[in-house]
């Protein structure tokens, strides 16, 4: 089963060049800039290009047609979080309109034993920092490390003053006992559910009609500390307004033996999926994992 190989693209010098944009000429003009990076990626980026037209095409059964329509349209989105992202981090967060639906769950999360935030790689977390500003908790983001070294040469260079606590993941399994310890200390720690780097522990299900791997790391730690669960999103509505959605905060209790624990935690991860796939089958577009996440590369190849 195909699992994602830890880089992602975009670089440092990309980001700051739009940052330029978006300072000067704006976010219309960065929008518009960006179709011409969309049309040079869908042509010359087949790394990219074939696991998504896989997942139209063998997950969603659109028509080949559609497949190519919603491929280019969701490099369209993914440029677009991108940019967001970096006009959220450089202070231009003005331009854009939030709504959060489950507001009082995080609170309430803060406010009691803090708790984990189980997201996936769909719309653009980033928007959660608008709401996470203002409960005033400490929250803690876990992230590769490639994308950590981006984002804070970005905040040390151009970006403005902002606090991001964020927890490196690392071959040598350090960011686990930091994610322990903020738990422990009764903070929020957001992570997503829907990756896993070569030797991480895994649990196959049924998502969207085929069978994944999903890693049981961020279900596991939650049971193993007791700690309540909130699954979140953060979908891209218009061209300027993204919709925040968490659930009731849940708490899978477990014995003290790791049978219990596991059986926990794979009744977590599988209601994480399920709530995923209502995100997924209602926004196809925003799913942004650019590989055979099902793991059938070599059957799309030959087909």
């Amino acid at each position: 089963m195909s699992s994602w190989k830890g880089k992602t693209r975009g670089t440092l010098a990309g980001y700051r060049f739009f940052v330029f944009i978006l300072r000067y000429p704006g976010l219309n003009f960065a929008y518009f800039f960006l179709r011409f990076v969309v049309l040079y990626f869908v042509l010359f980026a087949p790394k990219a290009r074939k696991p998504m037209l896989f997942y139209f095409r063998n997950i969603h059964h659109f028509s080949y047609f559609k497949s190519v329509v919603f491929l280019f349209r969701n490099f369209y989105l993914l440029g677009q979080v991108l940019l967001d992202k970096v006009a959220l981090l450089a202070g231009f967060s003005n331009q854009f309109t939030f709504d959060f639906e489950g507001e009082s769950h995080i609170r309430d999360m803060a406010a009691r034993s803090g708790g984990l935030l189980i997201g996936a790689h769909m719309g653009n977390w980033e928007i959660a920092g608008q709401l996470l500003e203002r409960i005033e908790a400490p929250v803690h983001i876990v992230m590769v490390e490639a994308e950590h070294e981006k984002i804070k040469a970005l905040l040390d260079s151009t970006m403005v003053k902002k606090q991001m606590n964020i927890i490196v993941i690392r071959d040598d399994f350090s960011h686990i006992f930091k994610i322990k310890e903020a738990l422990q200390r009764n903070e929020l720690v957001a992570i997503h559910g829907d990756r896993f780097l070569p030797g991480s522990k895994t649990m196959r299900c049924q998502f969207l009609g085929k069978d994944a791997e999903f890693p049981t790391g961020p279900f596991y730690l939650a049971v193993k500390y007791a700690k309540a669960v909130s699954f979140v999103s953060a979908v891209k509505k218009t061209k300027t307004h993204y919709h925040f959605f968490a659930t009731p905060p849940r708490l899978y209790k477990a014995g003290n033996n790791p049978k219990s624990k596991g059986q926990q935690s794979g009744k977590m991860l599988l209601d994480y999926v399920a709530q995923l796939e209502t995100t997924v089958r209602a926004h196809p577009e925003q799913w942004f994992n650019y590989y055979y996440f099902w793991g059938e590369q070599e059957t799309a190849e030959r087909g």
